[in-house]
């Protein structure tokens, strides 16, 4: 009988820490101490020339102290990043038509006011953020990406794969790379990714995908694109991985942007 309960306590301890989500935190913020080198992160590619065009890397500052994001090209002047990435920002550099991040075709740089925050941003949730730029003329080099389409709002894109690059480090610690690169990866369920993270972080805002083999976002890449190769749409920008790390297989988040096509068209004038 001794025994019989003992099993039957292990087997309620089991299922209740299966229950108990895991963290997750923004690229931007991974703590050192939560760092472990087991592989590579996004095991992706170099990106060619052109590859990418609507990428921008984003250079923020407040008070002399420096942080590395990416962004999308959704218009002449308007390029879409995260929340957490101007959350405290004075300042905004942005590079466009880089490979390598130090020989950009050109950049313009604005001031706070330019810095347009989602106004019910908060902590994971609601991760999305515009930046007003000078004109940006486009050619092979600096393009616009799509957004999805006001009738495509309630397209999941479950198990479509999709496109992400950045600057993003390389392996769990090390620093943001200089060379663009880009990662393949399959968009999951919001009820997968619910599993791991939980439903407030995991939310109806959110779209996930997959990491085996370490293929992730990681520190540097936040606000970067997520990219449908269907169709070729901005489908997300990123927002949190696990706080354990980018390669330990966990899913990747990134902001669902079929949410928020109301408040980007309202604010920009953008829409499809």
């Amino acid at each position: 009988m001794a025994g019989l309960t003992l099993l039957v306590l292990v087997l309620v301890a089991a299922c209740s820490a299966s229950t108990i989500p895991h963290s997750a935190v923004h690229p931007r913020d991974l703590k050192a101490e939560s760092r472990s080198i087991e592989g590579r992160i996004t095991n992706g590619v170099l990106a060619t020339e052109g590859q990418i065009p609507y990428i921008v890397g984003v250079s923020l500052n407040s008070n002399g102290r420096w942080w590395w994001c990416g962004g999308s090209i959704i218009g002449h002047t308007w390029v879409l990043t995260a929340g957490h990435c101007i959350d405290g920002a004075d300042e905004a550099s942005l590079y466009y038509g880089a490979i390598n991040y130090n020989e950009p075709a050109f950049r313009h740089t604005v001031g706070k006011e330019n810095l347009i925050m989602y106004p019910e941003y908060h902590g994971l949730d609601a991760d999305l953020a515009l930046i007003k730029t000078p004109h940006v003329d486009f050619y092979s080099l600096v393009d616009k990406i799509e957004l999805p389409s006001l009738e495509d709002r309630y397209n999941s894109y479950d198990n479509n794969w999709a496109i992400a690059s950045g600057w993003g480090a390389i392996y769990d610690g090390s620093n943001v790379v200089e060379d663009l690169r880009v990662v393949d990866v399959r968009v999951i369920s919001v009820a997968e990714c619910q599993a791991y993270y939980g439903t407030e972080t995991a939310s109806e805002n959110t779209i996930c995908v997959d990491t085996p083999n370490g293929k992730a976002t990681c520190q540097g890449d936040s606000g970067g694109p997520l990219v449908s190769q269907e169709g070729n749409k901005l489908i997300g920008v990123t927002s949190f991985v696990s706080s354990y790390g980018c390669q330990v297989g966990a899913p990747a988040g990134f902001t669902r942007v079929t949410k928020y096509l109301e408040w980007i068209k309202e604010e920009t004038g953008i829409y499809y």
